[in-house]
């Protein structure tokens, strides 16, 4: 039997990864961008949130996108335009001084608010990927691996954002560099993904029917369900968010860390670029384990409860502790520990919220049901941001970490609702059912 669904796993990795470190780059020229076009901190708050506001509208069309056109299109289209447009940060605050009123900070607007729209698709694209290329006992695994991209984007960030400033001199050459790395990486992607096993030329007969076999069937025709049902099952609700928790505190540590570790501890780039990696470590490993143990547990189990609800809320616990402590030290050397421990408890649980969608929803509708999830968890993109520059400004930076913790005890309390045994189906358009199906 091939073994090509790896391979498939892989790109997903590749092109996410690029992903992730093109959106963080900016983290790290913030100091230097805020310096030469003296920006407050309230007003980089807004300038990392912009991107925010772009990538909830992309995710929530993404995923709709692919239900109607296939992944493999929106995939190249989406990573194209973010390429250019990584590219193309280099000259916002010029494009703003000169063509919108002289204001850098509305460059940067446009320029991030695009950018973010075309990064949007990407998580809800590997969903979809997933549940038509990974077997059920192995999309635990599957996720992780695509999720993965995520704490490693971050962790390698800091030393490719802050190598590339300091080798060439100016941080505009930073994204010059890396939007033309990400189209070469389209170019890889694009030779080498099929939308699903049915579509690959180098599958084989065996791999194929394995993955079917190995595939939960669906209890009604594969139907696409109505958008507004989503609202209607409490699991996806309740799951989306839990998701908005997760996120929260992604984008707090990616927009805010480089700075606060720069304001509170007087890192400078030479140090910057391995210190701010530290955070990510524990997560790059735990998001690994988590996709594994979750499948253990169903395996073992075969309860879906075990597997989604008792596990995320054992590990927002842990993540909310880590997070809520660290007002209360003072060295960085605790700082660094806490941010790191509560970070890899949040990513150990990373597969799960989309496992869950997966759960519950027909493969035609998992796109469209990924986006409305990542479009809701998306919120934070902005709020993250922008509340959290206000409170540094306002309240200091501890007041950033209650709040951030703060919310993760509002996500274990959603995940604890869950029931991810109920698949939402729709045997006639206005009517909404759900039936409960044996537990796996």
């Amino acid at each position: 039997m091939s073994q090509y669904r790896y391979r498939i796993y892989g790109l997903l990795f590749l092109v996410a990864l690029v992903n992730y470190i093109d959106r963080g780059a900016l983290s790290f020229a913030a100091s230097a961008i805020a310096q030469h076009y003296d920006l407050s901190k309230v007003a980089l708050g807004a300038l990392l949130g912009y991107f925010g506001i772009g990538y909830l509208l992309g995710s929530l069309c993404g995923g709709f996108l692919a239900d109607r056109y296939g992944t493999r299109k929106i995939w190249l289209i989406a990573g194209i335009c973010w390429s250019c447009l990584e590219i193309m940060t280099a000259w916002a605050g010029e494009l703003g001084i000169s063509l919108l009123g002289g204001s850098a900070l509305m460059g940067f607007a446009l320029c991030r608010v695009l950018f973010g729209v075309s990064e949007g698709p990407a998580y809800a694209l590997m969903n979809k990927t997933i549940a038509y290329w990974a077997p059920d006992h192995e999309r635990g695994a599957a996720l992780s691996i695509g999720l993965l991209s995520t704490q490693i984007g971050a962790m390698l960030t800091a030393p490719i954002a802050v190598g590339l400033m300091l080798l060439t001199g100016h941080w505009q050459s930073m994204f010059i560099v890396l939007g033309c790395c990400s189209l070469l990486v389209m170019i890889i992607f694009a030779k080498g993904f099929h939308n699903r096993p049915t579509d690959h030329p180098r599958i084989s007969t065996t791999e194929h029917r394995y993955i079917v076999a190995n595939q939960k069937s669906e209890e009604v025709a594969d139907d696409k369900l109505a958008w507004w049902q989503f609202f209607t099952s409490r699991t996806l609700v309740c799951n989306a968010l839990g998701y908005f928790s997760f996120l929260y505190i992604t984008f707090t540590l990616v927009t805010w860390m480089p700075k606060y570790l720069q304001d509170t501890f007087h890192y400078d780039l030479h140090a910057l670029w391995y210190i701010a990696m530290i955070p990510w470590s524990g997560a790059a490993i735990t998001v690994l384990c988590g996709g594994k143990i979750s499948d253990y547990l169903l395996k073992r189990y075969r309860n879906l409860r075990l597997a989604r609800n008792l596990f995320a809320v054992v590990s927002l616990a842990g993540a909310a502790a880590c997070f809520l402590a660290i007002p209360s030290v003072g060295s960085a050397a605790a700082v660094i520990a806490l941010m790191t421990l509560g970070n890899a408890f949040n990513a150990l649980i990373n597969n799960i919220y989309w496992s869950v969608v997966i759960d519950v929803t027909p493969k035609a509708s998992v796109g469209a049901y990924s986006g409305m999830t990542l479009a809701i968890a998306n919120s934070s993109a902005i709020i993250s941001p922008m509340l959290c520059g206000a409170l540094a400004e306002y309240y200091g930076y501890n007041a950033m970490f209650w709040v951030t913790g703060s919310l993760a005890v509002v996500s274990l309390c959603a995940m604890a609702l869950l029931q991810p045994e109920k698949r939402v189906i729709s045997r006639q358009p206005a009517v909404t059912q759900s039936v409960t199906s044996p537990q796996l």
